[in-house]
């Protein structure tokens, strides 16, 4: 395991920007206002000598209550979990008494710190230090996140207080981990349902709508299979997002949409499907990813409601009846066990092998049974079908005349091969490819001399043909 270091201070010190830089990386989310992050953000550090790995943590406060208390646990945890802790101050600022609140926490727990001043840049380095040495946490590191300005020396100090790490102990990106995204509306139990698979409060689940800012992810083991769960902001209809930080929760959340390999999109069955979860699905089918449906707070409803919110769904969502929809109660964790099976078919589904030859015979059986119609005097002629792709799968076909193929034949050919395969949980996209005609180049390749006798031959006969 990588050693840990807790990245902590007040709001707005830039503890963020900071984590971003020594991780080259841009998965915290970075505003000009206080109180944007609030949940642990982990990554690994690639400035130094050694890996290590960074926890990003939200700004501590005096008095926290409600979910700037939640916020204070989380930095709490992080500090537990650290072998060492870079505490940040804003030299811009100066000494605050949240900064000595701070430092009293720091001490109180026993953890090795290295006070780090952020925002040094323009400024007299001794004068703008000077009133920190009050409180008495040994030297302090000049740094200039935003420039990246002395961040080797602050990582050689880390370096010199961390164990030594053999190279090879940095982890690598494990191809087998299956990439979860959890997306759906504010306030439908996102964050419940994540911290329910970890079987600890992970992330913070707070009954308010945009508690989730930033895109979490978090690594899971569970029977047999390693996951990467992804939690994202609540993406609430465009005309109602109001404020920078919201918008750029909403584009982390999209993001996390391409990345995944799998999305589970979760509605609040109490309020059925809304425009916004269709608007939501149309995000998903246009990456192309699998993708289960999880109808949350069902436990909540009565049977006629549960009745009601089914026929809907039913009505609604014909365009993806290949996708599982699974019923839960992420507080409760009923219907737990049914969604990640539902996942994990989805993922081999996506991850599908199919062999030409047997994409061929079915492809026939399908052209023998119902023929494309006519269209413009031509009927689409195909031959054979290969692979063409995973995440989604992708089927190539090539024939000739495909450009007169109607959008229901194409829908026809790809419920054939979804049953035949047994695919479920994933889109399958189908694609046309028009057989080059053999005869093309020969004619684009007549001789001059060629062209020249083909003109008298037609003049002679139109001559012939006049008398």
């Amino acid at each position: 395991m990588l050693p840990v270091v807790a990245i902590v201070g007040r709001p707005n010190v830039g503890k963020s920007t900071l984590f971003n830089a020594l991780t080259r990386t841009r998965d915290a989310l970075v505003a000009n206002v206080p109180g944007v992050t609030r949940d642990r953000q982990y990554g690994i550090s690639r400035v130094g000598r050694q890996p290590c790995l960074l926890v990003d943590t939200g700004g501590l406060i005096s008095n926290a209550q409600g979910i700037d208390y939640l916020t204070a646990k989380q930095v709490h945890q992080a500090i537990d979990e650290a072998e060492l802790v870079l505490f940040i101050v804003s030299a811009r600022d100066g000494l605050t008494a949240e900064d000595e609140e701070i430092a009293s926490v720091l001490r109180r727990a026993s953890k090795l710190v290295l006070m780090v001043a952020n925002k040094i840049d323009g400024m007299e380095v001794d004068t703008a230090l000077a009133d920190f040495a009050s409180l008495g946490m040994g030297e302090l590191l000049p740094v200039t996140a935003t420039h990246r300005g002395g961040l080797d020396a602050m990582m050689k100090a880390v370096d010199a207080i961390l164990p030594q790490q053999r190279e090879s102990e940095e982890p690598e990106e494990d191809i087998d981990r299956l990439r979860l995204a959890i997306i759906g509306r504010p306030n439908v139990g996102k964050s419940t349902l994540v911290n329910r698979l970890l079987g600890e409060e992970r992330v913070m689940a707070f009954d308010q709508p945009g508690t989730t800012r930033d895109t979490i992810s978090v690594m899971l083991e569970r029977d047999g299979q390693q996951y990467e769960l992804i939690d994202t902001a609540g993406i609430r209809r465009r005309s109602r997002t109001t404020g920078v930080v919201e918008k750029l929760s909403i584009i982390k959340a999209l993001q996390a949409i391409e990345r995944a390999h799998v999305v589970v999109l979760m509605l609040d069955a109490s309020e059925g499907l809304t425009d916004q979860d269709t608007t939501l699905l149309g995000h998903v089918l246009m990456q192309g990813r699998a993708m289960v449906i999880a109808l949350n707070k069902w436990d909540g409803l009565d049977p006629d409601h549960r009745k009601q919110v089914k026929s809907e769904l039913d009505r609604r969502l014909q365009y993806v009846t290949w996708a599982h929809k699974v019923t839960l109660s992420a507080l409760h964790g009923s219907g737990i066990q049914e969604l990640m099976r539902a996942v994990k078919t989805a993922w081999r589904s996506a991850l599908v092998d199919f062999s030409t030859p047997e994409l061929t015979r079915v492809l026939k059986q399908a052209f023998e049974a119902h023929q494309p119609p006519m269209k413009l005097g031509r009927t689409a002629k195909l031959r054979y079908a290969h692979a063409g792709g995973k995440l989604p799968p992708r089927i190539i076909i090539h024939g000739s005349g495909t450009d007169t193929i109607p959008d229901g034949y194409r829908r026809y050919l790809a419920n054939k091969f979804i049953s035949h395969f047994k695919l479920k949980g994933t889109p399958l996209v189908i694609q046309f490819r028009n057989s080059k005609n053999p005869y093309q180049d020969r004619k684009n390749k007549l001789t001059k001399r060629q062209q020249e006798k083909r003109k008298r031959l037609k003049k002679f006969t139109s001559r012939k043909s006049r008398k």
